[in-house]
């Protein structure tokens, strides 16, 4: 495929699709967006609910900051992070409404399956 066939305008910088898109493949960002969507948490919270080290976890966590996916503020010495409810938010919810309408098939059924992850 050469770079012409993918580049439908040169409007748009597919590096900043790449990217996104890049963290929301990625299991681990996923599963940080999907426990912030709950509520905002520190990392050690996030480390419970996930049960991944805390190193992998802060490395996923400034990645989806850079992107602005999600919000880190200080609460003194601690840092507590939050999705980004002008633009994430309404990104799950989209998604969540796509998938209950269109995904039926077996594959995306078999998808939806935590333990595949």
């Amino acid at each position: 495929m050469n770079k012409k066939t993918y580049e439908i305008s040169p409007y748009f910088n597919h590096n900043n699709y790449n990217i996104f898109f890049t963290n929301l493949a990625n299991p681990l960002k996923i599963g940080i967006i999907l426990s912030l969507r709950v509520k905002e948490k520190n990392v050690s919270e996030l480390v419970e609910d996930l049960e991944v080290e805390q190193s992998k976890i802060s490395h996923a966590l400034q990645s989806l900051k850079s992107c602005n996916i999600v919000n880190m503020k200080q609460k003194g010495k601690e840092r507590v992070y939050s999705l980004n409810k002008d633009t994430i938010l309404p990104i799950l919810e989209l998604i969540d409404k796509h998938a209950a309408i269109h995904c039926k098939c077996s594959s995306c059924m078999k998808g939806c399956d935590r333990r595949r992850i």
